[in-house]
């Protein structure tokens, strides 16, 4: 189902069908950065249903109120990943927390060897009490870079979908992503989303220089096209 810019990208419930045995859905959200309510999600369970939640991008957000993880898994698959937080991407590694009967059937399919030394090696690292630290000192520098972001967009007279990751959804018009590209700026393209056009960009959220000079690039090539229209 495609959520709607009119209301934030927010999501309804209601609006699953309730026959649906299985629903997938991104928390944060790719590429809104929508954090959907855990009460939103809980929402979503139901007896016979599996509910898929992907957290690729969890680790970004402060605190640890945004994960359905606890002591009730029953119907629950939460997919984590290591790409983000740890910029390791090339190591294809990650996890998932659930339902044990569901993690059991999973498994079946798992071929062997699955996971590399490498990959095993980082993911124990990368639990230990300093790097949980580093993540949640990481998280809280993001949230701060991204008010930067935010702040100078809505300066812009643009309207950032309200995010909670590491990257920002704004409608900024249709040739504006080209017009930045030239000017040595890549932002992702945000027509390849499903319901999403060639207005939209997805902005990664990066130190307030870098920021300003995206900022102050991307604010010369609306006035250009202002003066343009006008």
């Amino acid at each position: 189902m495609l959520l709607t810019p009119e209301d934030d990208f927010a999501l309804d419930p209601q609006a699953v069908p309730a026959d649906a045995d299985l629903v997938v859905v991104g928390n944060p959200t790719n590429p809104t950065g929508v954090l959907h309510p855990r009460a939103t999600l809980e929402a979503l369970r139901a007896p016979g249903r599996v509910l898929v939640v992907d957290e690729a991008f969890v680790d970004t957000h402060p605190g640890d109120d945004a994960s359905l993880a606890g002591p009730d898994l029953a119907g629950l698959l939460l997919v984590r990943s290591l790409t983000k937080t740890w910029a390791l991407a090339g190591l294809r590694a990650g996890y998932v927390l659930g339902d044990p009967a569901l993690l059991t059937r999973l498994a079946r399919q798992q071929p062997p060897w699955s996971v590399g030394t490498l990959a095993a090696r980082v993911m124990v690292e990368t639990a230990t009490p300093l790097a949980r630290a580093e993540a949640a000192r990481a998280a809280e520098e993001t949230a701060a870079w991204r008010r930067h972001l935010v702040t100078g967009l809505t300066a812009l007279g643009l309207r950032p979908v309200p995010s909670s990751t590491s990257f920002v959804l704004v409608e900024v018009g249709v040739g504006v992503r080209e017009a930045l590209r030239e000017r040595g700026y890549a932002v992702r393209r945000g027509d390849t989303f499903p319901g999403l056009g060639p207005a939209w960009v997805r902005i990664a959220v990066r130190d307030p220089l870098t920021s300003d000079g995206l900022l102050r690039e991307l604010g010369r090539v609306l006035a250009r096209r202002t003066e343009r229209s006008a």
